[in-house]
C-alpha cells in the first residue's frame, strides 16, 4: 500500500521550507530569506499520530518578471496538487492575502481526488501568526474559499500540532494497488527517451492499451501483457518544459518522479549513454530505495556509441565506481529508438518484483547467515564483546532482516554492509533493497 502525499503549496517566502522543518524536526530544506531558495525538490516520509505520509516541500522558484511568476507558481503549483492526497496551503498572514494566493487557492478548488469527482481535501494554514491576539486576522483568509483556515508560527512551533491534527484527519483512507498488476515506472532525467521507450515497449508487444483509472494530465498509465505478465506502465515523462527556465526543469522531473515511484512496484531508472552519469540520476534511485521498491538500471541510446569488445564493460565499470551502492541493481543497455533489448526491462521487472517478495526461513538464515557471522563476528567496540544468536525475516516488502544482538547499538555501518553483502551472495535479492534491523535480544548474556 502505497504512502499519502502531502504537499505544501504557497507562493514564495510565506515559510514553506521552514514549516517543512518543523514538521521533520530536523533541518533538511534550506530556508532563506530570498524569495525562491528551494530549487530541488525535498521530500521526506513524515509521522504523526499514528499516521505516515510523504511530505513534499514544493517551494522555490527564481522568476525573471510578473508575467514569469505567475506562470511558475502555476505550473508548480498545479503539479504539487495533482500529486498529492492532502494539499498544506500556507499563506502569509503578515503580509494578508496576494493575488497569487487567490489564484493558488482557484487551482485547489478545482482539484480532484485521483481518479474521483470528490474535492482534493485542504487544510489552509496562515503562517507568521506568533500570538493569540493575531487570531482574528487569520480569518481575513476566508476570502480564499477555504473554510476553517488556522494560524501557525512555523518558526516559533505555535499551532503545529493542531495544524497536523487536521492534516491527517482529512487523509483519505488509502486503498492498495492492483496486486496482479506489475507497477513499472519509467524515471530519469528530461531527454533520455523515457517516452520513446514507452511507446517502443506499448508497440512491440502489439497488446491493445487501455487507459488506468487514475490517469492524470502529465503522468499516463498504461496497461500490457507481456510473456504472460501484466504490468501498469507509469510514464513519467509527459512534463510540459518551462520556457526559457532550464535550471528548474530538475526540480519538476524530481517532483514528477515522488508519486510515481511512490505508486511503483518496480523503478527502470533510464541513463542516457550519450551523456556523462549524473548526481540526479542516483537521487532517483536513491529515492525509490529509501522507498522500498525493486530498481533496474537501462542505459538508453547505446546505438549511438563507437563501440570496441570492452565498451559494456567500462560502462558498468564507470557506473560501479560512481554509484557503489548500488552495485545489486541489474543493469540492461538499449536503444528506445530501435527497441534492442527494450523487453528485456520487462523480464528483468519481473524478476526483481518476485524476489521483492521472496522469503526466507529462519532455518535457511541459521544455516547460512548465521555461519558466517560466526566465521565472522561483529568486531569488539567499547570493551565489549558484541555477538549476534539469532536473525529473522521479518513481514512486509522490501525483504526485512531482524538480526538480535547483545549490544546492537555498537554494531557499525561496516559490519551491517557486511551482513547485507552476504544476504545477496546467499539469496540473490538482485535489483531489491535490504532493509537490517539490529535488536536487542532478551536473554542474551552480555559479556564484557
Amino acid at each position: 500500500m502505497r504512502l499519502p502525499i502531502v504537499s505544501i503549496v504557497g507562493r514564495p517566502n510565506v515559510g514553506k521550507s521552514t514549516l517543512f522543518n518543523r514538521i521533520l524536526k530536523r533541518r533538511q530544506a534550506v530556508v532563506d530569506p530570498a524569495a525562491g531558495v528551494t530549487r530541488d525538490r525535498h521530500d521526506a516520509t513524515a509521522d504523526w499520530a499514528g499516521y505516515s505520509f510523504i511530505l513534499i516541500d514544493t517551494g522555490g522558484l527564481v522568476f525573471q518578471s510578473d508575467e514569469e511568476m505567475q506562470r511558475h507558481i502555476t505550473l508548480q503549483s498545479e503539479l504539487a496538487i495533482e500529486q498529492s492526497d492532502v494539499v498544506l496551503f500556507l499563506v502569509d498572514g503578515q503580509t494578508g492575502i496576494h493575488p497569487e494566493d487567490a489564484a493558488i487557492a482557484s487551482l485547489i478548488r478545482r482539484s480532484k481526488l485521483r481518479g474521483t469527482v470528490t474535492p482534493k481535501p485542504v487544510v489552509l494554514a496562515v503562517n507568521k501568526v506568533d500570538g493569540s491576539a493575531e487570531d482574528p486576522e487569520v480569518y481575513a483568509f476566508l476570502q480564499l474559499g477555504i473554510p476553517d483556515p488556522i494560524g501557525i508560527s512555523a518558526l516559533g512551533g505555535r499551532m503545529i500540532g493542531d495544524l497536523l491534527d487536521r492534516v491527517v484527519a482529512q487523509i483519505p483512507p488509502m486503498q492498495a494497488e492492483e496486486s496482479k498488476s506489475l507497477h513499472l515506472a519509467v524515471v530519469g532525467r528530461p531527454n533520455v527517451g523515457k517516452s520513446s521507450l514507452v511507446n517502443q515497449l506499448l508497440g512491440e508487444t502489439r497488446m491493445i492499451v487501455s487507459p488506468v483509472p487514475g490517469t492524470t494530465r502529465d503522468a499516463v498509465d498504461t496497461a500490457l501483457n507481456f510473456e504472460g505478465r501484466s504490468y501498469t506502465l507509469i510514464d513519467t515523462a509527459g512534463l510540459r518544459k518551462p520556457a526559457r527556465v532550464k535550471e528548474q526543469i530538475e526540480y519538476y522531473t524530481a517532483l514528477r518522479s515522488i508519486g510515481a515511484i511512490n505508486r511503483a512496484d518496480v523503478v527502470c531508472v533510464l541513463l542516457d549513454a550519450s551523456q556523462e552519469l549524473s548526481v540526479q540520476d542516483f537521487k532517483i534511485a536513491e529515492a525509490a530505495a529509501e522507498a522500498g521498491k525493486g530498481l533496474v538500471f537501462a542505459v538508453n541510446k547505446w546505438d549511438l556509441i563507437e563501440k570496441d569488445t570492452n565498451t559494456s564493460g567500462v560502462y558498468v565499470k564507470d557506473l560501479q565506481q560512481a554509484a557503489r551502492t548500488f552495485a545489486w541493481v541489474p543493469l540492461v543497455f538499449i536503444s528506445a529508438l530501435t527497441g534492442q533489448r527494450a523487453t528485456k526491462i520487462l523480464s528483468m521487472a519481473a524478476a526483481v518484483a518476485d524476489q521483492r517478495t521472496r522469503r526466507i526461513s529462519t532455518q535457511e538464515l541459521r544455516r547460512t547467515i548465521l555461519e558466517d557471522i560466526k566465521q565472522k563476528p561483529p568486531p569488539a567496540a567499547k570493551g565489549k564483546f558484541v555477538s549476534i544468536n539469532f536473525v529473522l525475516q521479518a513481514e512486509g516488502i522490501p525483504p526485512t532482516f531482524v538480526f538480535f544482538s547483545n549490544y546492537p547499538q555498537l554494531i557499525g555501518e561496516t559490519y551491517t554492509r557486511f551482513i547485507t553483502n552476504r544476504l545477496r551472495e546467499q539469496f540473490g535479492f538482485d535489483g531489491v533493497p535490504l532493509r537490517i534491523l539490529l535488536r536487542q535480544k532478551e536473554g542474551i548474556r552480555k559479556r564484557s
